[in-house]
């Protein structure tokens, strides 16, 4: 039996850029908890943002924000993962001689964004609606860096590659949908956060169900005893799944029609 499933947001419940949850899903989630399924918010959103997109239910559930890197249950962090500081600024100063990208500097309380663009402020304030701090230069943060976050407005895959080699062995830089590209620390992944919550709630991996569409889900999909790639998916993510799927919501039905 199904204990506890786990689904990435953008591009696999949230499609075709959609910013609110399908109609009837929080429904779902309700339904399946009542059957002791617990679901799990699994995204490179930020905490904040992914409560409030889960409105009257938000309590109801756990989640894995920030690509692992932040990670709750119950409203208690159960998993965190840290860039080390002088890191971070070095990686900052870096994509900084690139002027089309854009940074998102996530901490625990809020997401610090530099002044210099103010359509990119509206653009996370008004389109993601993300918690956002501006801040006149990112070296004045003193929180815990949680996770770099770079958006290019162009397309993802044009300099993830560059930062990967760039940085090899010192971070993990992932994607995290069309736009957006996340350095994350090297003990942060949404497959040990998973793990980690697995353990928690003594929940075994044939127990656990997982959906996703991305490489940031990819060790969330081996983690997981029954795994769904979206057929959407970016290329090969699929060879990492038990199974492909069109949306979320048909699954959790078939799952429901077992159980109710």
């Amino acid at each position: 039996m199904i204990k506890l499933i786990a689904s990435d947001m953008d591009g696999t419940v949230l499609r075709n850029g959609a910013q609110e949850l399908p109609e009837g899903f929080t429904d779902l989630i309700l339904r399946l908890k009542d059957c002791g399924v617990h679901f799990v918010a699994a995204s490179g959103r930020q905490y904040q943002n992914l409560r409030r997109l889960f409105g009257p239910i938000q309590n109801e559930i756990s989640y894995i924000a920030e690509n692992g890197s932040l990670c709750t249950h119950e409203g208690k962090i159960f998993y965190q993962g840290e860039i080390d500081h002088s890191l971070g600024l070095e990686i900052i100063k870096e994509i900084k001689k690139i002027p089309e990208l854009e940074i998102a500097l996530a901490c625990e309380r809020t997401t610090y964004v530099e002044h210099k663009n103010p359509e990119f402020l509206r653009y996370l304030r008004e389109e993601v609606k993300y918690d956002i701090t501006p801040v006149d230069d990112f070296s004045s943060v003193t929180d815990p860096f949680l996770k770099i976050a770079v958006c290019d407005f162009q397309g993802s895959s044009r300099y993830d590659s560059h930062f990967r080699e760039l940085f090899k062995e010192r971070i993990n830089v992932v994607t995290s949908g069309n736009l957006w590209f996340d350095f994350i620390a090297p003990n942060a992944n949404k497959g040990l956060a998973l793990q980690s919550l697995m353990d928690q709630l003594h929940v075994k991996k044939r127990e656990c169900m997982a959906f996703g569409d991305e490489y940031n889900d990819v060790e969330m999909l081996l983690t997981a005893g029954s795994s769904y790639a979206m057929k959407t998916c970016a290329p090969g993510v699929d060879r990492f799944a038990t199974a492909t799927t069109a949306t979320v919501e048909e699954v959790l039905e078939e799952l429901l029609e077992e159980y109710e």
